[in-house]
């Protein structure tokens, strides 16, 4: 028995489960992404430069990923901290900040964010993409990968000693790198060890949620306390979505509130409103997998902060909840995507 047996590890340290209370468990409260830039489309580099205007918003939502300053979420801890407490007074109470390796992991802010809102936050081990390897990762084996993740866990992380609660999220590709499965087995590793809940990030393909679980469960990787996130940008077609299902992973829809036309990342893929999302997690819940679902809105942009007219990290909570209850989802099944689940995930074994 260790001492996370039964517990929760957030960045202010071990909690009961049944403190937790409603979850989002995919989020980031400080981070870059200016590993996924994207080149505005031709002539709007000038509205690039200067979005955060009003007549330049609507431009903004459609092309986050086209200016340098929206990926940088880490200048806005000041507005990341009023919106936790807009969170808590929402009734939220607790976030996994999925925050790795690669994408700028902040854990003391994390624990100054927790300390100041009273939200528990749980911190993300390991490490996101394979573009944002370094050459030292990637010529790392896996025993070494291992020893980082697990220390990360157990001792605390980037030098300080914030420990993370979850593995993830750990990034993959499409198709997944040599550098991806690495980190994967490492994951699953460490996952033995420890216990702990893991979260994984999929390539933008239907195909890639379910090599990325074999990958891991060929190592000994605990599905029942894997998350799949993004599914709702990858799996589509219904009967698809339930034979990915039936591998027995967490099955999470955290793109609340992106409603783009087009998704830059992959175009052949239409981005769902989140009707169509909502109408996802009921077909779902309809087919009796209501103890495996998560939701969250994976806020990793400035744009969808209510500094800047998005709508923050309550949005779920206000807006997709009562949207849930109009369409067949029991407040019982909504309490459980929130609440039971996130809290059954998130204990160590």
């Amino acid at each position: 028995m260790s001492a996370l047996t039964g517990k929760v590890q957030t960045v202010l340290g071990l909690v009961d489960p049944n403190q937790l209370g409603r979850t989002m468990t995919h989020e980031h409260l400080t981070m870059t992404f200016e590993c996924c830039y994207f080149a505005p489309p031709p002539g709007d580099a000038a509205v690039a430069q200067n979005p955060f205007q009003m007549q330049h918003m609507h431009w903004l939502r459609q092309n986050p990923y086209s200016c340098h300053e929206n990926l940088l979420l880490n200048q806005e801890t000041s507005a990341v901290r009023d919106e936790l407490l807009a969170y808590r007074k929402a009734g939220g109470s607790t976030i996994v900040e999925n925050t790795t390796t690669g994408i700028d992991r902040d854990l003391p802010a994390l624990r100054q964010l927790a300390k100041d809102t009273g939200v528990h936050i749980v911190a993300g081990a390991g490490f996101y993409v394979d573009c944002t390897h370094t050459e030292a990762t990637k010529k790392m084996s896996v025993e070494k990968l291992t020893d980082i993740i697990v220390g990360e866990v157990l001792h605390g992380a980037d030098g300080t000693d914030v420990r993370c609660g979850v593995i993830g999220e750990i990034g993959t590709s499409w198709p997944i790198t040599e550098s991806e499965r690495k980190v994967l087995r490492a994951t699953a590793h460490a996952q033995a060890q420890l216990g702990c809940p893991v979260i994984i990030h999929p390539g933008r393909n239907p195909a890639a949620p379910a090599e990325v679980l074999r990958i891991l469960q060929e190592v000994g990787g605990d599905i029942g306390k894997t998350v799949m996130s993004h599914l709702d940008r990858t799996i589509f077609d219904e009967g698809e979505l339930l034979e990915f299902a039936n591998l027995g992973s967490y099955l999470e829809y955290d793109l609340f509130g992106i409603e783009t036309l087009n998704y830059c990342f992959n175009l052949d893929v239409d981005m769902p409103s989140d009707s169509q999302r909502v109408k996802a997690l009921a077909f779902l819940v309809d087919e009796g997998y209501e103890d495996k679902i998560l939701v969250a809105h994976d806020i990793h942009t400035k744009d969808r902060l209510t500094k800047y007219g998005g709508h923050g990290y309550s949005h779920i909570l206000k807006n997709i909840v009562p949207k849930m209850l109009t369409r067949g989802i029991s407040q019982q099944q909504v309490d459980k995507i929130l609440i039971d689940n996130p809290k059954h995930w998130l204990t160590f074994k």
